[in-house]
């Protein structure tokens, strides 16, 4: 008998382990989608360390850069940044946006030249607020 999918996208059990065990808990059509945005952030953020934090993969490079998760009926990225919603805010139209978080479909994912940029601008502010307590 199959496992059900929770509110969360993810079949219902144990939390994931790593990003790999996260994407074998999706449906085939999300798993394609996030494997798409996992590797486009980690060909933009190749330094970042990925892991399973809140039970969601995240990306850390000098903090938190970005993350992403599944649910029942949309995707999330999780930019992190004000600012950086704020930039790409006009890029960013076509999708429902809330605070730091974009939200996006399978049949309407999001762009890997924008999600390339959002990602490259939040290496940048991690490293200039590394740089500033530095000095």
């Amino acid at each position: 008998m199959k496992k059900a999918a929770s509110d969360h996208g993810i079949k219902k059990g144990m939390p994931a382990i790593d990003v790999n065990a996260y994407l074998a808990a999706v449906s085939q059509e999300t798993r394609v989608v996030l494997e798409k945005l996992r590797k486009t952030i980690k060909a933009a953020a190749p330094k970042a360390e990925e892991i399973i934090s809140y039970q969601v993969p995240v990306y850390k490079y000098h903090g938190p850069l970005v993350s992403f998760a599944a649910f029942k009926n949309h995707c999330s990225l999780y930019v992190i940044s004000k600012s950086v919603m704020e930039t790409f805010s006009s890029e960013l139209k076509p999708y429902v946006t809330s605070g730091i978080t974009v939200h996006f479909t399978a049949e309407k994912p999001l762009p890997a030249a924008l999600v390339k940029k959002i990602v490259k601008a939040r290496i940048a502010e991690n490293e200039l607020r590394v740089k500033l307590k530095q000095k």
